[in-house]
């Protein structure tokens, strides 16, 4: 029985992170726990790499805090300014006890300049969600993508598909990827 562990207990992380494995690896029981470690990034990374090296940092931390894990899952939101505006995306890294790796990253979007503003005023993005949609904690709940799409997509299904292709290189044992 495979032991996965999220570097988050927050339920929407843990949520997708378990549909993903489900999804791909259908006939195998799963044991998922959560764990709270540090990115080694600012609470709301605002580029593509920052977001990258904060996901991968949590799955490390995550892999090296449960001993008995034989998969590790660090998923990291970020944002990128531009001059279309504030882009908002995920990163998703998996790592295996036996040091296989696998990465992907969501879609972006747009946020609106009500919630961009906030976020580049330094407020982490649930925050400027919350105020400007009147919430209170929606980053456990549908996230800014649930909010937008008026929940056609939200945080569990965005990060999902995303998980899912960064299990490729776990699907796919007998190939070569690039580290």
């Amino acid at each position: 029985m495979p032991y996965l562990v999220v570097a988050s207990k927050n339920p929407v992380k843990l949520a997708a992170a378990t549909h993903g494995f489900q999804r791909m690896f259908p006939a195998d029981a799963l044991t998922v726990d959560g764990v709270n470690v540090p990115s080694g990034v600012r609470d709301q990374p605002m580029s593509d790499d920052e977001t990258l090296l904060g996901a991968t940092h949590r799955a490390r931390a995550a892999l090296d805090a449960i001993p008995l894990a034989d998969y590790a899952v660090g998923i990291e939101g970020g944002c990128e300014d531009s001059a279309h505006g504030l882009s908002v995306f995920a990163w998703i890294v998996v790592i295996g006890r036996d040091g296989r790796l696998g990465r992907s990253r969501t879609a972006m979007f747009y946020l609106p300049e009500e919630i961009a503003r906030h976020v580049r005023d330094g407020l982490e993005l649930g925050d400027a969600d919350d105020i400007v949609f009147g919430q209170s904690n929606s980053k456990q709940q549908n996230g800014s993508v649930g909010l937008l799409t008026g929940d056609v997509l939200t945080r569990e299904t965005y990060y999902t598909e995303a998980l899912i292709l960064a299990l490729i290189p776990f699907k796919n044992p007998t190939l070569t990827f690039a580290g």
